[in-house]
């Protein structure tokens, strides 16, 4: 097995093989148009994104700078998804995320570890494994998700987490390392935040 055919399969590997380093470096010249882009180009941010990733659906924004390591070719991004100033994306290998989920600024999203054993890592040897990310999530400004992780469909991730684990649907997690607070239930549908109320009657559908 090749050494970027163990990039996607979580065993140990080289990132700094040629053939990787080659068509890595190709992914982040793309990136590097990308964030050169004026805020009125927003037709061409849209044709970059396209050409960077994996899957994206329509609807998207990333706001620039966006950071990943290979550019975005192992990101898959639903419809309609929005992500803030500086969301890093460490993609060596699959980074999924579901329709209309919002990222905070200065997000990280890893797929990559390195081994706790000194000798391996002075050779540089790296893992990665896959996240998922659900639909209608926010993911709050400053959290990190770590690799392997999955996060339900409408959770939300309070501000500066640490996710290193598993979090299920509909509910708040918060806190390093994060844990689930909450469920999301009836309070929810009255007040958007604190003792501030909806009102319903002046919401507009998109």
């Amino acid at each position: 097995m090749s050494m970027k055919e163990k990039m996607h399969t979580g065993e140990l590997y080289l990132p700094t093989d040629a053939e990787i380093a080659k068509e890595q470096l190709l992914c982040l010249n793309r990136l590097y148009d990308y964030n050169q882009t004026r805020p009125t180009e927003a037709a061409l941010r849209e044709q970059l994104l396209r050409e960077l990733f994996a899957e994206i659906g329509e609807g998207c924004y990333i706001e620039p700078p966006f950071h990943a390591n290979w550019g975005g070719r192992h990101v898959h991004f639903g419809k309609s998804i929005y992500a803030n100033f500086n969301l890093t994306m460490v993609d060596d290998t699959d980074i999924y995320v579901g329709d209309c989920t919002m990222f905070g600024p200065n997000v990280t999203v890893a797929t990559a570890g390195h081994p706790i054993l000194p000798e391996l890592r002075e050779q540089a040897y790296q893992y990665n494994f896959p996240v998922r990310i659900g639909r209608n999530c926010w993911i709050g400004a400053g959290a990190m998700i770590l690799p392997g992780v999955t996060i339900g469909d409408n959770t939300v991730i309070g501000a500066g987490s640490v996710v290193n684990r598993d979090i299920p649907a509909n509910v708040v997690a918060v806190g390093n390392p994060c844990r689930v607070l909450r469920q999301i239930g009836e309070r929810d549908r009255e007040y958007y935040f604190r003792n501030r109320k909806i009102d319903w009657d002046a919401m507009q559908s998109r």
